[in-house]
């Protein structure tokens, strides 16, 4: 349990250490469960680990602008001096986002993410510290960017799976094992921490179908999906390799194999990639002194596989409802929402090339 902090008589602001000893705290409550959250359940160690990279970002900024960080106790302060806080606060944010664009070269949503995980931490401090600071860092912006969904189109993936020579050169190339699970990914829509965890215990056989029963890591939903034969056979192949149901490999090391399956698709096109910064949209190159732009294989990630099932499974007619009980968004999830305009985007072309063909008989 974090120690309490002892505060002297009407002081106006805490030190730049005991700034440092709060957000310390902040961390090990979150990661020790003493902090949960509003639905008393743990928060993820993804989500600590982003406080943790708040921490870091904050030593650095200290030492590199010599930025003094404090933090007021208004109850403490005359209305002069919680004006000055206020003026603080506002300096702290230009000074810190300034930081992370311009030394960093972050874009607007890991920006927005360090400043939320702010924000968070200032709420801690109020409501479980017991720490008047104020409402100040409700003001602080959080920039939002819309990052592109980059997924496979239904014949791209058919291709992956059944196409019998591209599998050969796969084979060559000693990609198999990348290529069975990326197939796998794109076919259950798990979020990758839940599809490389997958043990015995989440597969059901019945009347000879096989089903997978996962509750995610993340959100505590369960999800459920039939699995088709070509998924049954990947799960066949890997059955005596471990205690898992795909083979063991880390994400870094699958996400850099992964775009070198990429490299052997014939069509691995050039995709150019955009970022925003400051809410202007950034061309970003694979390389910059060339000005070479990034292909399809580049963007392949981890994150392809699941958003390519979800684009799917709209794009060839599944239900919303459906699609968001084997994902497992929730009904008002915005994240699931960009899938349904990627899907619609997809259904207005075709719907444009049946008009054009209708013109012309």
């Amino acid at each position: 349990m974090a120690k309490p902090l002892v505060i002297k008589r009407q002081q106006k602001h805490l030190t730049e250490s005991q700034f440092f000893e709060l957000l310390n705290d902040f961390i090990n409550d979150s990661y020790s469960g003493r902090r949960l959250k509003a639905d008393g359940k743990r928060l993820s160690s993804g989500t600590v680990d982003n406080y943790t990279f708040l921490q870091k970002l904050f030593v650095e900024f200290a030492a590199q602008k010599s930025f003094e960080l404090k933090i007021y106790v208004v109850n403490n302060l005359t209305q002069r001096e919680r004006e000055r806080a206020s003026n603080y606060y506002k300096k702290l944010y230009t000074a810190f986002t300034n930081f992370l664009y311009s030394e960093k070269k972050y874009f607007d949503n890991y920006v927005g993410l360090m400043i939320k995980c702010l924000k968070t931490f200032f709420n801690y401090l109020e409501k479980e510290r017991n720490l008047s600071v104020g409402v100040y860092h409700k003001s602080f912006y959080i920039p939002i960017e819309e990052i592109p969904i980059i997924a496979l189109t239904t014949e791209q993936l058919n291709y992956f799976i059944y196409n019998e020579e591209f599998n050969k050169l796969v084979a060559e190339h000693e990609l198999t094992k990348i290529k069975d699970i990326f197939v796998f990914g794109c076919t259950v829509a798990l979020r990758v921490s839940d599809l490389l965890s997958l043990s015995r215990k989440n597969l059901l056989v019945q009347n000879g179908k096989y089903y997978l029963h996962v509750k995610s890591q993340k959100t505590g939903t369960f999800t459920s999906i039939k699995l088709p034969d070509y998924a049954i056979e990947i799960l066949k192949k890997y059955k005596k390799e471990g205690r898992y149901l795909l083979p063991e490999i880390t994400m870094a090391w699958f996400n850099k194999r992964l775009k070198a399956l990429g490299k052997l698709i014939p069509d691995d096109f050039e995709l150019v990639k955009t970022r925003e910064r400051r809410g202007k949209q950034v061309l970003v190159y694979k390389n910059s002194k060339s000005r070479t732009h990034f292909k399809l294989s580049d963007h392949l990630t981890t994150h392809t596989m699941r958003r390519t099932a979800i684009t799917n499974m709209l794009c060839l007619g599944m239900p919303e409802h459906l699609v968001r009980t084997i994902s497992g968004h929730a009904a008002n999830s915005k994240e699931f929402f960009r899938y349904v305009k990627l899907s619609q985007s997809f259904i207005d072309d075709h719907t444009d090339q049946f008009f054009e063909k209708m013109k012309m008989l």
